[in-house]
């Protein structure tokens, strides 16, 4: 088998302007956030700081992008416009796999003024549609997506896979699992305790690790907390990494890590899986995207 390499990057979030809200959109939790942008958030992401992680996963010649949410920051509809424009900067169709987060789902949307837009990124083969989960094979590697972005409450950025999506799920990693495939698991809220608060926490996730460990998965891909993470999810065979990135676009504002991205390599170890991830991105917003380090591991294959 031949190595397949995949870019995991998360929580671009594509400048705002000149888009603000208009009319009734000011009476939604569009206008704290708006205040956040203004305050803190345009300071923090900047194209500039995209730009260059985009040219770095291009130099590597990856086979696949997996983009695990949070493109836009209020929901508003020049944003969805300005980032069906941008995932086609990517790639084709078929090379670039996203899932929602929860600025792209921050107020209710009209599904073909808002996530429609982007539809193409996050439907599944076979399928004529989107719905969540899908699954993407590409090589060895079947691509998961799973939907945790929904309009909360004022001052709560949580996420919720619900029992019709669990359910699905569990078939759809028990059946990839069966067909010998390498189970990439993309949810934009962190599956782990403890790596985001409560407030910004995925509220289903100890039923999601409770499926993990009765069907398994080889990766978990995350975004959300602007903070890189590595925690292990118990697994049937062995543990399951759990892989959180920082924003693409962020440059270190303030305590704010700056942007990194994965750079996975799936082989095979004998007759189990040998996965390998890049850490790359800056270490200040002056500085050159270069490596930062990495890990190897060896994963057991579902049997």
């Amino acid at each position: 088998m031949q190595p397949f390499r995949f870019a995991h990057l998360s929580d671009p979030h594509l400048p705002l302007a000149p888009d603000r809200p208009r009319g009734l959109e000011w009476l939604s939790k569009r206008v704290l956030s708006y205040q956040s942008w203004q305050r803190k958030r345009r300071h923090a992401h900047t194209p500039a700081m995209l730009a260059a992680i985009v040219a770095d996963i291009r130099a590597q010649g990856v086979d696949h992008w997996a983009v695990t949410g949070d493109i836009a920051n209020i929901s508003l509809s020049g944003e969805f416009q300005r980032g069906a424009a941008w995932l086609q900067t990517l790639g084709a169709v078929r090379d670039v796999s996203y899932v929602p987060g929860n600025h792209d789902a921050l107020v209710p949307m009209p599904f073909a003024d808002g996530l429609g837009l982007w539809a193409d990124y996050m439907t599944g083969d076979g399928q004529g549609e989107v719905a969540f989960p899908y699954l993407r094979q590409r090589g060895p590697v079947a691509f998961i997506g799973a939907n945790s972005g929904l309009p909360t409450a004022p001052l709560l950025a949580q996420g919720c896979l619900g029992s019709r999506q669990m359910e699905r799920l569990g078939d759809m990693l028990a059946d990839a699992g069966r067909r010998g495939l390498f189970r990439v698991l993309m949810v934009h809220h962190p599956v782990a305790d403890g790596v985001v608060s409560n407030r910004k926490g995925l509220t289903d996730r100890q039923e999601l690790r409770a499926l993990l460990a009765r069907t398994g998965a080889e990766l978990l891909l995350h975004g959300h907390a602007h903070v890189a993470n590595l925690s292990m999810i118990k697994g049937p065979v062995g543990p399951i990494p759990s892989l959180t990135v920082p924003s693409a676009s962020a440059i270190g504002y303030r305590h704010d890590m700056p942007a990194r991205w994965h750079l996975v390599t799936v082989d095979t170890d004998g007759p189990d899986w040998r996965v390998q991830v890049e850490v790359r991105g800056v270490q200040r917003r002056d500085a050159p995207v270069t490596a930062l380090g990495g890990w190897t591991l060896r994963l057991p294959a579902m049997v």
